[in-house]
Formats: C-alpha cells, structure tokens, sequence
C-alpha cells in the first residue's frame, strides 16, 4: 500500500491555515474566557475565580456606557438595512438580466464606494447633513452610510445567482400557462430564496458590526460598536469582556438561525420535486 508524499507546499499552507485559525478564534478565546472572571477579576489573566457575574452585571446600571439602548439601535438599524438589501438587491439582479442603456455605468457607480476608505464615507455623509441643516442620526445618515457598504455586496451577489439562473424555468412556466407575475413568485422566488436569505443575513452582519460608517453618522446615540469602542478606556471591569461574549454569541446565533431555515426550504422543494 503506497502512501502518497506530501509536498512542501501542503506544509505551508497547513502553517497558513494555523495562523489564521489561531489570529481569529484566539482573541475570541480570550475574551470569552475572561468573561467568566470572579467578581474580583480583572481585565487580564490569570483568572481570580470562575463566575458569570459580569453577565449579570450587564442588565445593571453602568457607570459608563448604556449596552441595553445602544444594542437595540444597532439591531433596529441591522433590520432596516437587511430590509432594503435584499429588496434592492432583488430589483437590481433582476434589471441586470437584460442590458440597458448605461447599465455599465450604473453597475461601477454602485459598486465604487468598495473602494473608498470608510471613514472619508462617513465624513463626507456627516458634513453633507450638517451643510443642509440636518442633525445627522442613526436611522437617517448612519442608515444611508451603512447602506453604501452593504449594498454592493448584495448586488454582486444577485448578479452571480442570476448569472446561473436557467431562463428554461421560467420559460417552462410560461409555456404552461404562468403570467409573469406567477412565474416570479412561484417559480424564480423560491429558487432564489436561499441566495435572498444570505443577502439579508450578510446585510445584517456588516451593519451590526460596522464602526467607521457609523462613526461620523450616527449622530447624538452610538450604536453597538460606538459603545464598546467609547467604553474601552473608561471602563475597568470584565464586563466588557462579558458584552463581547454576549455579541458574538447573537451574531452565532443569527447565522446558525440562517442556515436552519435554507436547510428547511432545500428540503422543501426536495420533496416538491
């Protein structure tokens, strides 16, 4: 039985793919280690006692800070921009499937704010509403600075599904006697549905996280990542440490919530067909 040598170049890519396991999950181990600290802890190792009373400390009034008000801005502002992504991103894959004058044009234009630096974005957003005398705010400039950042993903990513989308479907549908309307919502939709569900979720997780868009737009009240990155060198406690756990537990959550219902869906229309 003959065993097959490995080369060098598997080597450097196992030590690649190491590196990069241990730059990501390491800090998130350490942070979720350190929010178990004893109640004396403090914000590095070793650990003085193992408890979840910074957990708790987290629904308690915060000399510093306000976790409750700020999550529910992000989460509020992660909704309103999933929203729009995928219906915009549903009407613009569906409009790129034929070509149209100054289509190029349009589809550069939407896809050029990838390129510039976030934070000249937020910048230039924030001056644009105070030049206009408007205070800018989480739900007005913060919400149109996160969406020059999600959008282009969610266009990007239509285009690809559309790109190998048969026609013959729609065809068939039609041949049988399907008006256009029909033909979308029971023959393109569920089809499409998984790749809409990954829209959305996408959406929502770059604008949960997003610091630098929202940093000049979000005007009076921080979102999320405003809060925690304010209170990193005013508060002392792990219960910052316990904040991130809770964070990246929701956001585990929202993905694992994703892929449970295109898994359901796919069965769905396994056993339809």
């Amino acid at each position: 039985m003959s065993h097959e040598k490995r080369t060098l170049e598997f080597y450097v890519l196992a030590a690649f793919f190491t590196l990069f396991v241990l730059f990501l999950y390491g800090p998130l181990s350490a942070v979720f280690i350190l929010s178990f600290q004893g109640p004396d802890g403090g914000l590095t190792f070793p650990l003085n006692g193992v408890s979840v009373h910074w957990f708790f400390n987290l629904f308690e009034q915060q000399a510093v800070g306000d976790f409750g008000a700020s999550f529910k801005r992000s989460f509020s502002l992660g909704l309103m921009v999933m929203i729009v992504n995928v219906v915009v991103s549903l009407l613009a894959g569906l409009a790129f499937r034929r070509k149209f004058k100054g289509s190029t044009v349009l589809f550069y234009l939407t896809v050029a704010s990838l390129v510039v630096p976030s934070i000249i974005i937020s910048l230039g957003i924030g001056v644009v509403f105070q030049q206009f005398g408007l205070k800018p705010a989480w739900y007005s400039s913060a919400f149109g600075a996160h969406l020059t950042w999600t959008l282009p993903f969610g266009v990007l990513i239509m285009f690809a599904v559309f790109n190998r989308f048969s026609p013959a479907y729609e065809e068939a549908a039609r041949d049988l006697g399907a008006t256009s309307w029909q033909t979308f919502a029971h023959v393109v939709l569920p089809m499409i549905a998984p790749s809409l569900i990954g829209v959305g979720l996408f959406g929502f997780t770059l604008s949960y996280d997003e610091f630098a868009r929202t940093l000049m737009t979000s005007g009076t009240y921080n979102t999320l990542p405003l809060e925690i990155y304010g209170m990193t060198t005013n508060v002392t406690t792990p219960v910052l440490y316990a904040l991130g756990t809770v964070t990246t537990l929701f956001s585990f959550s929202i993905i694992l919530l994703a892929l449970a219902i295109i898994l359901v869906m796919r069965r769905r229309q396994a056993k339809v067909v």
